[in-house]
């Protein structure tokens, strides 16, 4: 789940790399007017500490709940078909002494084939944990991007950045911080979604 942290950078990017174009593309005046002035000093802009929305989102924890559900069942799974090919294994082992040429060749092939099986089934669950990860960061990336452009529409927000230790801002005003607002408005979301049932409302702690 390390990339989710990753998902959040790509949306927070890619909203400040389309202004960047927006305000950079276009024919330039050499003097500035005063309406262009006052646009640049009415930009409003806000941050997010990804950190704490990914620690707070309700959605997020089920969801990673749910694939460790998924996980430890596969590899139960896994441990399970390992046991009993290494049982047949064993048996062959134990009895190839007093097996025909015929039989062991049988056996032999019939255990490789096996052996052949098992790696083609754990490559495959490999691939399954892969997709179910790739869905929870698509579904968490779609979810983030829809709220954020509905709550900067109603805020009248033009950017909103990434705040952590790996972002490049190295300072901001806490007043600009809407994590809370941002966390509190997917988690109403999700409970709406889940049909009112009861999500996790703890208040969240500012990093």
């Amino acid at each position: 789940m390390k990339n989710l942290s990753l998902v959040l950078n790509i949306v927070l990017l890619v909203a400040v790399g389309v202004l960047y174009y927006l305000h950079f593309s276009g024919p330039k005046e050499t003097v500035e007017t005063s309406a262009e002035r006052e646009a640049a000093g009415d930009l409003e802009i806000a941050y997010i500490n990804t950190d704490t929305v990914l620690k707070y989102y309700d959605y997020l924890k089920a969801s990673r709940e749910e694939l460790e559900k998924k996980t430890q069942k596969m590899e139960q799974d896994l441990r399970n078909r390992a046991q009993g090919l290494q049982n047949e294994i064993t048996a062959y082992q134990r009895n190839v002494n007093n097996m025909t040429l015929g039989q062991v060749k049988a056996a032999e092939e019939d255990l490789a084939k096996k052996q052949q099986n098992f790696q083609l089934y754990q490559q495959s669950l490999s691939q399954q944990v892969m997709q179910e990860e790739a869905k929870v960061q698509q579904a968490l990336y779609d979810r983030i991007t829809a709220y954020l452009d509905k709550y900067g529409k109603e805020k009248g927000l033009q950017v909103v950045l990434k705040f952590d230790q790996s972002s490049d801002v190295l300072h901001v005003n806490s007043a600009l911080d809407i994590s809370q607002d941002v966390i509190k408005g997917l988690n109403d979301e999700y409970k709406i979604e889940k049909g009112g049932a009861k999500t996790d409302t703890t208040a969240a702690k500012k990093q």
